[in-house]
């Protein structure tokens, strides 16, 4: 089946149903400061999600992601089980994050942005996310697939994810 998407509000024409992430083809990742001078670039490798949607109006869909913290990657095993430890993420009573969609609002073109309920640890906040909606197309084997990029910031004090380290400098890390 291939979708005919209109230009002005693609979304509009996603087909009913729930749509599973396809972790072949997706991605988390992250950036956080390091020493207030550099970033470090991380991932979670193992995650899940769906969309559900009814086919009518894209405002109706609900979007649901699980992130398994024991998956995370930043390239230095020391500092990702550090990040595994009781000391930030406690992945023993912790293992997932998770994010639950409560609104979607268009805001042009092919750009949403979605407030949802973000999980980490036992803390709930509320975050908005930046979502430029790719399209829909048929694969060569016949299966409809969709496309989506998000990015939103946290502040991870707000998770209770506090662990500081001193440094040399006359300041105390985020």
């Amino acid at each position: 089946m291939v979708v005919q998407l209109r230009k002005e509000n693609r979304m509009n024409n996603v087909p009913t149903g729930k749509w599973v992430v396809d972790s072949s083809h997706s991605s988390v990742s992250f950036t956080v400061k390091h020493l207030m001078i550099s970033k470090v670039r991380g991932s979670f490798g193992s995650f899940t999600g769906h969309a559900v949607t009814d086919g009518k109006d894209i405002f109706n869909t609900s979007l649901e992601g699980v992130i398994d913290v024991t998956s995370i990657d930043t390239k230095d095993e020391n500092r990702d089980a550090n990040l595994r430890s009781a000391d930030f993420f406690d992945v023993e009573k912790f293992p997932e994050m998770k994010l639950v969609s409560q609104k979607i609002n268009h805001v042009k073109g092919d750009k949403y942005e979605v407030e949802a309920l973000l999980t980490i640890k036992d803390v709930t906040a509320p975050v908005s996310i930046n979502v430029e909606f790719g399209g829909i197309n048929t694969d060569p084997y016949g299966n409809v697939k969709g496309a989506a990029e998000a990015e939103f910031v946290i502040d991870r004090t707000k998770f209770g994810l506090t662990w500081n380290a001193a440094s040399a400098a006359p300041f105390t890390l985020p």
